[in-house]
């Protein structure tokens, strides 16, 4: 059996910029202790092999500390590292790829053509390629692997796939499946795609091990893939410091209490954005909920999307489309067998008067 962590996107020196200055300058540093957790994970469950698959950082320049950093994680990885750059850290000479002191265990592909390293003690052939711009054309097309007995063929590639114009190497599952690869270890989607299978192939993108802002929420984390002949299996390691959540929330008469009661508890290092929905006769007052509610997190945005109440009733005896549509509904929630069903069609309600009316929902 082979055992694989396969991590990607880390994306290491990003600005943050939405944090202001000093709580940036603390999240680039625990990204940076986030490569120590990884070089952690691959000690500790006896991995055979690192596949790190492009956009290790924020871009092809890095700060000293990260370079730093950098180095010294993988010093201390005890196998194979193989590192294809992608479309923010794409390999020039003057990028830390070119210019760092990488240990001898480290491999980087440099060029966007497919090459290949065989490691006979594993029985493992790597292949993969670098971006050199911050595009790259389509490397897996036409491609398929030697047939060598006893050989387990890798790749590790930057990629987006289903997109033939794509700009990031891109592949289809037509070409992932003639590969001749048994797992493919891709970057660039930084949502995590859970195992897939193309033909006899397996694939995933890990998405990013680190959240970066509300369009990355949740849990974050690199994956270890086994490769045992014919079956691979792979398990989800968390390794995400903060997590960045959103949270959605009707304020009625007294919005902290709402917004209090609707948080999970343990926010203390997550990143909040707070929605404030639904109706509400007297706008929030954003500025006190954030003073009271700022100390629960490590930073918090609140946001007003409420509107003034609405009389979702007020055409229900017209002889119109509308009034023939809030009459049936009326029937539909005065049999309705629990609170749950009544919400749900109320909501119903709203959004078929907002069509009807023109107006924006906001549930």
């Amino acid at each position: 059996m082979i055992r694989i962590i396969h991590a990607a996107d880390l994306h290491l020196d990003s600005p943050f910029e939405s944090l202001g200055a000093e709580k940036a300058s603390v999240r680039r540093s625990e990204q940076r202790a986030l490569l120590e957790r990884i070089t952690a994970e691959v000690n500790k469950r006896n991995a055979d092999l690192l596949l790190l698959a492009g956009d290790l950082l924020d871009s092809d320049s890095a700060y000293a500390e990260t370079g730093e950093a950098l180095l010294a994680s993988l010093q201390k990885v005890r196998v194979p590292v193989f590192i294809a750059p992608g479309n923010h850290d794409w390999y020039s000479r003057r990028s830390p790829y070119a210019r760092l002191p990488f240990p001898d265990n480290v491999h980087i592909f440099r060029t966007p053509r497919l090459e290949s390293v065989f490691l006979p003690a594993l029985g493992v052939r790597v292949w993969g390629a670098g971006y050199t711009s911050p595009s790259c054309e389509a490397v897996l097309r036409g491609f398929h692997a030697p047939a060598e007995s006893g050989v387990t063929q890798l790749l590790v590639l930057h990629a987006e796939l289903g997109r033939a114009d794509s700009p990031y190497c891109p592949v289809t599952e037509e070409e992932l499946a003639q590969s001749g690869v048994r797992y493919a270890a891709l970057g660039h989607i930084h949502l995590g795609s859970g195992l897939r299978r193309a033909g006899s192939c397996f694939y995933a993108w890990p998405g990013c091990p680190e959240g970066r802002g509300f369009d990355e929420c949740g849990e974050k984390g690199v994956l270890q893939i086994d490769v045992d002949g014919d079956t691979v299996k792979a398990g989800f390691i968390p390794t995400a410091a903060r997590r960045y959540e959103k949270l959605r929330v009707e304020p009625g008469a007294d919005a902290l209490a709402a917004i209090r009661a609707a948080l999970p508890k343990g926010t203390a290092d997550d990143i909040y954005k707070i929605i404030l929905t639904g109706e509400t006769a007297a706008a929030p007052d954003l500025a006190y909920l954030r003073q009271s509610l700022e100390r629960d997190f490590f930073a918090l945005t609140v946001t007003d999307e409420t509107v003034p109440p609405r009389d979702l009733w007020r055409r229900a005896g017209e002889d119109s489309l509308a009034g023939r549509f809030l009459r049936r509904m009326q029937r539909r929630i005065e049999t309705a067998r629990t609170e749950e069903e009544k919400k749900t069609l109320l909501r119903a309600v709203r959004c078929g008067i907002a069509a009807l009316e023109g107006w924006e929902v906001r549930l």
